[in-house]
């Protein structure tokens, strides 16, 4: 739904993503707050029935000037592309979003809202119990629109 609209988390994922950030589609697509840069500026189409990964040479030519040009307070990334890009010296996703307490307050790891990683969801309890009630309240002091 998000490729055909032309709209970034225009689906599911987008809706659970909100819900994590205790944020309405109002807040989240307003232009009081919340910048989206995805990995790559296109959709890499499909591989083995999953999206294909990113295509590489997008993030390192375009991110560091939007990110110049934001200034961020806070830096989210979502998925395993986005944690290996910006955080490469964690092993894995997993060991990344549960290191939150110290890259908080200015960064925070979250997994791919996907339903595909609902077994992940499952075996990590404390993502929603701890993390997700943290991350809200954060942004909460962001005043996002």
């Amino acid at each position: 739904m998000a490729h055909e609209s032309g709209i970034a988390w225009n689906d599911a994922s987008g809706e659970r993503l909100r819900s994590w950030l205790g944020l309405s589609e109002a807040q989240f697509y307003g232009a009081d707050g919340v910048s989206v840069i995805p990995m790559s500026f296109c959709f890499p189409g499909y591989k083995n029935g999953a999206d294909a990964p990113p295509l590489k040479p997008c993030a390192p030519l375009w991110h560091p000037q939007f990110l110049n040009a934001l200034n961020p307070e806070l830096r989210i990334y979502i998925g395993r592309y986005a944690q290996s890009h910006y955080l490469p010296h964690y092993a894995t996703l997993t060991s990344a979003v549960a290191d939150w307490r110290r890259l908080s307050p200015t960064d925070i790891v979250l997994p791919h809202p996907s339903g595909r990683n609902n077994r992940w969801f499952y075996k990590n309890p404390w993502f929603e119990e701890e993390l997700v009630p943290y991350l809200q309240q954060l942004i909460c002091g962001l005043n996002i629109g």
